[in-house]
């Protein structure tokens, strides 16, 4: 991989992690469309977690507060029962499904799961489901109206996303829009409950970042670097916009994007693997 595509890549992660329409999918489609070749579900893994980083720097407020009052919960009775102790445990409960079926079907997620025919098929149906569901069910409950069953449902949403296409944040803001969180809590809860799925499984595959099938650690770097600073960007943006905007526009570019997909590669226009 040349520098100039891992920039290319970079900003392509920076903006498609957190918007409703897959990352994994464009770090698969870009390429392909562009001639490249497919980074990988390394690269993809690695690079995710510049994107975490500006979700870190985005709510360290939140993120601190929450971890250190679900610490003292542990070994003090008066935190538990707050807010930020039930979120700690929330995230820890959401992030079980991905982990576990990560690691169960990590060979079909390197393999099979990066065709690009699945990949186009799974952008259409996600993009209408994710129009579907916001326009169904109202937008009457908050973050501080999480529970448990709320927390458990959006971490197997969030499983969901190890199928390229589906996209991480758009599995776990429908399933918040289908519980009837508002659009900006749902993708806010979304974005919090990322942080412990995309590190771990970035780090886990960091080993893999310069071996003989994989990218080199030069443009790894250069594009997790770029990925951060699009994607602090891309966080600020979506929130403001799910305040007064449906899902609408992004279900049409899934569909539409999907249905692209299909037609190039059904034409003999691209390679599915």
């Amino acid at each position: 991989m040349s520098y100039f595509e891992a920039i290319v890549l970079g900003i392509v992660q920076g903006l498609t992690e957190f918007l409703p329409i897959s990352s994994t999918a464009h770090l698969r489609i870009v390429p392909a469309m562009l001639g490249w070749g497919d980074p990988g579900a390394a690269f993809t893994a690695v690079v995710q977690l510049g994107t975490m980083a500006a979700v870190l720097l985005f709510f360290w407020r939140d993120l601190w507060r929450i971890a250190s009052t679900w610490v003292r919960a542990l070994y003090q009775p008066e935190p538990r029962g707050t807010l930020d102790a039930r979120l700690g445990w929330y995230l820890l409960y959401g992030t079980i499904p991905i982990a576990v079926l990560g690691l169960v079907f990590k060979n079909q997620i390197e393999t099979g799961a990066r065709d690009l025919r699945i990949i186009g098929w799974v952008l259409i149906l996600f993009g209408i489901g994710l129009w579907l569901v916001d326009r169904a069910f109202p937008q009457v409950k908050q973050i501080a109206d999480l529970n448990l069953r709320d927390g458990v449902l959006y971490g197997l949403a969030q499983a969901l996303a190890l199928i390229p296409g589906v996209s991480r944040s758009g599995a776990t803001i429908t399933a918040g829009r289908a519980l009837s969180y508002t659009r900006e809590d749902a993708a806010r809860f979304s974005f919090l409950l990322s942080v412990p799925a995309v590190v771990l499984s970035g780090l886990f595959e960091l080993r893999k970042i310069g071996g003989d099938s994989a990218t080199s650690w030069g443009p790894t770097i250069l594009a997790t670097l770029v990925a951060f600073v699009v994607g602090y960007a891309a966080i600020a943006w979506l929130l403001r916009w799910l305040t007064s905007h449906s899902m609408l526009v992004f279900a049409v570019y899934r569909v539409v994007l999907g249905a692209l997909v299909l037609v190039l590669v059904y034409g003999g226009h691209l390679a599915a693997t």
